[in-house]
């Protein structure tokens, strides 16, 4: 397990656990009692870290590097022999960013989509830190509407850092696959449920972050920006992104706050990382529940209600 700098207090007392097993382990010794206070020491310490989060430390949280992807939400909640992944856009090629295909939750077919990190340096390459390029964006309509066609629901994952910034995703139309994804979202004649579980950065996350319902974990974000871009652009650099983090009004909390989100998926004790099944169960629990709310409205007015959420936000004047 890594830690953060703010969850080193959690460490020292994991730590000590760790090594008062294991004296015990190898000497016999009976140390049960010490063993019980430090595990309640440590819960102590857990909550007390976690009580008061700044928005930069949900935002550090959200990136951790034990956090659970996409891919590992989508083997867990379904049956793993029932997930059957889709590759390529049929145009350029397939982006390991994005993944996709049909898996059951309870005998319902679903259709996955969501942005993929990678667990390690090899991994995160091959998966571009979880940036799409176009032929992402393209790939993930392409499913979503297949889902469309057999009448399947959607559920989409958003853990991204944004779009892909290079000149070749530019030069293939990243702007314009993104504002595509949108539009056609909007008039899928399916259920669409949208889960932020981690980073929800700018275009990167809307590609594929229009539904008709959206959650947020606990400790994820959502935002045109990160905080470390908004800082270099205000400020002229990054020392300035907690201030940033905190302006952006980018946590689950405030998401809710300002009506642009449903709910807020609360996380295990210490973040997702700490106990991934409590997550994947949580999350199960929404799409399920979800789900039977959403089946039961008639296809045209899933598509009004749906409108009608995106244009409600914010304020204007005529």
């Amino acid at each position: 397990m890594e830690y953060l700098d703010f969850e080193l207090p959690i460490k020292n007392i994991q730590d000590q656990y760790i090594n008062c097993m294991m004296i015990e382990k190898q000497s016999g010794i009976d140390m049960k009692k010490i063993r019980l206070q430090l595990q309640f020491k440590l819960e102590e310490t857990i909550k007390h870290v976690h009580k008061n989060l700044t928005p930069w430390q949900r935002v550090q949280l959200s990136r951790h590097p034990n956090r659970p992807y996409s891919l590992d939400y989508i083997l867990s909640i379904t049956k793993q022999e029932s997930f059957i992944e889709l590759h390529g856009d049929r145009h350029i090629g397939d982006d390991k960013a994005i993944i996709g295909g049909f898996g059951k939750i309870e005998d319902i077919t679903y259709m996955f989509v969501g942005t993929q990190k990678g667990k390690n340096t090899k991994d995160r390459q091959y998966r571009r830190f979880g940036m799409p390029n176009p032929e992402g964006y393209r790939k993930a309509l392409r499913l979503m509407k297949l889902a469309e066609k057999f009448k399947k629901p959607i559920v989409s994952f958003i853990d991204t850092p944004g779009a892909y910034p290079g000149i070749e995703a530019e030069e293939k139309g990243q702007g314009e696959a993104i504002g595509n994804n949108i539009c056609e979202m909007m008039c899928l004649k399916v259920p669409i449920i949208v889960f932020i579980i981690g980073e929800g950065a700018s275009g990167g996350a809307l590609g594929i972050g229009i539904g008709d319902k959206i959650s947020m974990m606990e400790n994820s974000w959502f935002s045109v920006i990160s905080p470390e871009s908004c800082s270099t652009i205000l400020w002229g650099d990054w020392k300035h992104k907690e201030n940033a983090a905190k302006s952006l009004k980018l946590t689950s909390y405030d998401m809710q706050n300002l009506n642009l989100i449903d709910d807020i998926i609360k996380e295990p004790l210490g973040g997702a990382h700490f106990c991934p099944n409590e997550a994947y169960l949580a999350i199960k629990e929404k799409i399920i529940e979800y789900y039977k709310e959403l089946s039961s409205i008639q296809i045209d007015k899933l598509i009004k209600n749906r409108k009608t959420k995106y244009i409600s936000i914010g304020y204007y004047d005529n």
